[in-house]
C-alpha cells in the first residue's frame, strides 16, 4: 500500500469514528495533525500542510544534505503540493537536482540569493493579499533579501522594492520609500550589513512594522553580521524588530504574515 493510499485510509477510519461518536473533535483534530507528516525513510519527516496550518511555505534548507536526500524530499513536496521551495542551494547543485526531477515543471532558479521554485503545472499561486516593502542597505544584501522575496512571493502578497539605498548616501532612499508608503505597503524588510543603520533609520519615518534584516556584509570586527544585529536590537525607533543573520526566509515569512492579515481586514472594510 502506497503512503498515500495508507494516508487516506487512516483519514476515512478517522471520520466514522467521529460520525459514529466514537471519538471526540479534539481527539480526531489531535490525529489529522498527525496524518499531515510524510515520513522519507530515516532522515525526514515532512510537514506538507505548514501552508494550509500557519501560512508559511515549507522551505528546504539544502545545506548539508545530500543530494540524494535533496531530491526525494523536492519530489515528494512536489507531488503533494505541486510546490517545493529551497534554499541555500548552488547553481551546480540546482542543475543536478533539474535532471533528476521528472515530468513537466516550472523551474525558477535565483542564482543570488541561491534559491529554487519548483511547481507543478498544476500550482496555483495564494489568493493575492497585502504589500511588502523591500529595501537593502547595499548590492552585498540583496542576496539575503531576495531570500525574503522566495517566501513573500509565495505567499500571496506584492512586492515593492528598491536595493542600494543606504545610509551611506541617505538622499537615495527618500524616492524608493514615498514610493513603497503610496503602494500600501503593510510592512517592510529592510537588509543592512556594516552597521546595520538603515533599519533605524527607515523604522524612524514610516507608521508600518519594519522587520530588520541583518547581514553577514562588511569589514573586521562585526563584519560577520553581529555589528548589525546589535545595532536593529540596541535600536531606539520603535517598530523595528530583528530576524537573525542573513535569515531571510524568516524575514519574508513574518513580514507576509502581518501583510496578510492586514490586506484580508482591509478586503473585509471595503
Amino acid at each position: 500500500m502506497s503512503e498515500d493510499a495508507g494516508r487516506e485510509k487512516d483519514l476515512r477510519r478517522l471520520l466514522e469514528s467521529l460520525v459514529a461518536g466514537e471519538s471526540g473533535l479534539d481527539d480526531v483534530l489531535e490525529k489529522l495533525r498527525l496524518l499531515q507528516v510524510s515520513h522519507l525513510e530515516d532522515f525526514a519527516k515532512l510537514d506538507l500542510y505548514r501552508d494550509l496550518r500557519k501560512g508559511v511555505p515549507e522551505v528546504v534548507l539544502a545545506q548539508s544534505k545530500t543530494d540524494e536526500r535533496l531530491a526525494a524530499i523536492v519530489k515528494r513536496l512536489l507531488e503533494a503540493r505541486g510546490l517545493a521551495l529551497v534554499s541555500r542551494l548552488t547553481a551546480e547543485r540546482a542543475e543536478i537536482l533539474r535532471e533528476t526531477l521528472d515530468g513537466a515543471l516550472e523551474f525558477d532558479y535565483e542564482a543570488a540569493a541561491c534559491t529554487l521554485s519548483a511547481r507543478a503545472v498544476w500550482y496555483r499561486f495564494p489568493e493575492e493579499k497585502g504589500c511588502v516593502g523591500l529595501l537593502t542597505a547595499g548590492t552585498s544584501d540583496i542576496p539575503a533579501a531576495e531570500e525574503a522575496v522566495l517566501v513573500i512571493r509565495h505567499m500571496g502578497c506584492r512586492i515593492e522594492k528598491a536595493y542600494d539605498v543606504g545610509v551611506a548616501g541617505v538622499h537615495r532612499l527618500l524616492e524608493p520609500l514615498t514610493r513603497i508608503i503610496e503602494a500600501r505597503a503593510d510592512a517592510l524588510v529592510v537588509a543592512a550589513g556594516m552597521e546595520g543603520a538603515l533599519p533605524s533609520v527607515v523604522a524612524g519615518l514610516v507608521d508600518i512594522p519594519v522587520i530588520g534584516l541583518p547581514t553577514s556584509t562588511g569589514y573586521g570586527l562585526g563584519g560577520d553580521g553581529t555589528g548589525a544585529l546589535y545595532s536593529i536590537l540596541q535600536s531606539c525607533s520603535p517598530g523595528l524588530v530583528a530576524v537573525n543573520i542573513d535569515n531571510g526566509v524568516g524575514a519574508g515569512a513574518a513580514a507576509a504574515l502581518i501583510a496578510r492579515r492586514t490586506g484580508s481586514a482591509r478586503l473585509q472594510s471595503g
